[in-house]
């Protein structure tokens, strides 16, 4: 798969359906990740799911985010989505590191159990492979310091044939705390260049400078945003422009980032086809909008609990137009969760090349 740029938005549980995709597609993104999706949801056929995975109007390529714990399951619904040409790009979550996934053996916890993540992979890539799509995966660099799997796990991906490898540079452990450790990206970069598989970096992305940054210290093939988005979809149009060199970066006036809530606002009315789900779900993002701007309390407050349409304009109509906060604008943000030991099924670490029975419910939503 040949990307108009190096730039891949990360899959957001919450976050990335269709409306907020096209606010990114807009703004430069070269692959846009649908939110995670289990693939017994998908082949039960569940309506919230294939709502998930609707594109938006004029996405291309469609990007669908599997979340998986049983090879056949995986297989069926990567079938089901070829043959029903629902998707241009599968990739596999090997990565979420929240507890009712992990505890269920998926996430970052899956890549530790060696055959069974072949397996997965394999039966992935099986099933997408007569319909030419490209199936990849995403990694955390393992489940802690004492069990690191992503050098493993890569090489076995490669083995499968995935068109590249994308990891988040922490621990499952640490879950979004501390920094990433973009050395491991680089270490990954080195191992994987005798299978010929690209190395995508994921980690600590707040600016156009720091995805240079990755790509240089790293040598990875691009880079996967996910929170250093959030509230500020002009990120990557930072990112694109830095990547051919220039200076330029994004300062929108509150009065313009009004513009885009606006838009985010009618997008999410389409994607859910009701404006109280929308409005409910665009509440999540308005502190990430509105960081660092001096907006009154009772205005924030308000914005918390928008209800229409209606009520959104009015409430935006009472913004003052400010420019940029800029020393907020390259600063971390999104979920800063403090790190903690990965729950995990019982025995789960006891032997690393045994395939455990399948008994695991996989409807299980992530993120």
């Amino acid at each position: 798969m040949v990307l108009e740029a190096p730039v891949v938005l990360a899959p957001m549980a919450g976050i990335t359906n269709s409306a907020f995709r096209t606010l990114c597609r807009e703004s430069g993104a070269g692959l846009f990740v649908s939110e995670m999706v289990t693939a017994r949801a998908l082949i039960e056929r569940h309506p919230e799911t294939l709502r998930l995975i609707t594109p938006g109007k004029g996405e291309s390529p469609r990007s669908v985010q599997l979340y998986a714990v049983d090879p056949i399951v995986t297989g069926l619904a990567v079938k089901m989505l070829m043959e029903e040409n629902l998707a241009d790009h599968i990739d596999l979550n090997f990565g979420c590191p929240v507890p009712k996934v992990t505890r269920r053996g998926g996430g970052s916890a899956l890549p530790y159990k060696q055959r069974l993540f072949s397996n997965i992979v394999s039966s992935a890539v099986a099933a997408a492979k007569p319909f030419g799509v490209p199936v990849t995966v995403k990694m955390r660099i393992g489940i802690d310091s004492d069990h690191q799997t992503y050098l493993t796990a890569a090489k076995a991906a490669a083995d499968a044939g995935v068109a590249w490898v994308a990891l988040h540079a922490r621990f499952a452990s640490q879950m979004y705390e501390g920094k990433a450790d973009w050395s491991a990206i680089a270490r990954l970069v080195e191992f994987m260049k005798p299978t010929g598989v690209p190395v995508l970096g994921n980690g600590d992305i707040w600016s156009g400078a720091d995805g240079v940054a990755m790509m240089q210290e790293t040598g990875c093939a691009g880079v996967v945003v996910g929170r250093g988005c959030l509230g500020r979809p002009w990120l990557f149009a930072d990112l694109v422009a830095a990547f051919v060199g220039s200076q330029a970066k994004s300062a929108p006036s509150l009065f313009e980032v009004r513009e885009v809530i606006r838009r985010h606002g009618e997008l999410l009315i389409e994607f859910f086809e009701s404006e109280g789900r929308a409005m409910r779900d665009l509440r999540k993002h308005m502190a990430w909008y509105l960081k660092g701007f001096s907006v009154p309390r009772e205005l924030r407050a308000k914005f918390g609990m928008v209800a229409s349409m209606g009520e959104l304009e009015w409430i935006l109509n009472q913004l003052e137009d400010q420019p940029y906060p800029s020393e907020v604008a390259d600063a971390p943000r999104g979920r800063t969760s403090h790190g903690r030991p990965v729950s995990l099924p019982d025995g789960w670490l006891n032997d690393p090349f045994e395939i455990p029975a399948i008994t695991i419910d996989d409807s299980v939503s992530g993120g």
